[in-house]
């Protein structure tokens, strides 16, 4: 019973799935970040089926892209792309760490987040429309959707925390820390091995764009914020997302070009 309310608590914040809300207390959130990579295997399930579903209706490129690039976000209902929004605006504030934590908690959406949206949608776009829909480059990307929860739980159980409020420190502290990392560390191990399985090389470069990634995540969160805050888990998230996906588009190309 616990293990399902596990489950149903990191769905209930991570995902716009309509699903059971268990009230959350600190049995059943002890361990909600382990669950979170579940999200993971719902969008790259979905991911397979709708590619899959294009291929056999031979439908266009552009539509078959389209579905593609808005399935994670119909998954999640936005959550990360919300932090993502809000990071770019505080990053382009080029203020003090104290000043960017304020601009985070503002609700409002400034010119910068939404000028970085669109550019991130625009990508997006483009790669899964180029992304030749192969049954181990469906998996692969499915994978990746587990790979960048489970670096983004792990970020929130190791790294310093900006602030002593919001979800991450709520999770953070709800969680047992290090349990929990033990077991978020064995699951990246397994999706970055999957996918290494799957794709060769090409696996091989999407795992390290999304380390990365999390470094980079790790180098701004410190230097930029004083920590890590929720809205950088999503801005982290979203940004390992992208370049894993390109990631496997131009090794595409390149295999095409030399093969």
């Amino acid at each position: 019973m616990i293990v399902m309310e596990t489950v149903l608590v990191a769905f209930a914040m991570y995902s716009a799935i309509p699903l059971p809300r268990p009230e959350w207390n600190g049995k059943n959130m002890r361990y909600a970040m382990c669950a979170f990579p579940l999200i993971g295997l719902v969008c790259g399930a979905l991911w397979w089926g709708w590619g899959t579903a294009c291929v056999w209706l031979d439908a266009p490129s552009l539509l078959r892209g389209a579905g593609l690039c808005l399935i994670p976000a119909a998954v999640t209902g936005g959550i990360h792309l919300d932090g993502f929004a809000d990071t770019c605006d505080a990053r382009a504030s080029c203020a003090p760490p104290e000043k960017r934590q304020e601009i985070l908690k503002d609700p409002r959406c400034g010119a910068f987040a939404a000028i970085r949206l669109c550019g991130y949608f625009a990508a997006h776009l483009a790669l899964c429309a180029a992304l030749r829909p192969t049954g181990e480059a469906l998996w692969c990307m499915g994978l990746a959707f587990v790979l960048e929860r489970g670096l983004s739980g792990l970020a929130i159980t190791r790294f310093p925390l900006a602030k002593n409020t919001g979800l991450a420190h709520t999770f953070a502290t709800a969680a047992d820390r290090r349990t929990a990392g033990r077991v978020l560390m064995l699951e990246c191990a397994l999706a970055g091995g999957g996918t290494i399985a799957l794709g060769g090389v090409a696996g091989i470069v999407m795992l390290a764009a999304a380390l990365v990634a999390f470094w980079r995540c790790r180098v701004v969160a410190d230097r930029e914020f004083g920590g890590l805050s929720g809205d950088l888990a999503g801005w982290f998230l979203q940004r390992a997302e992208l370049w894993m996906l390109a990631a496997l588009v131009i090794c595409q190309m390149l295999e095409a070009k030399l093969l």
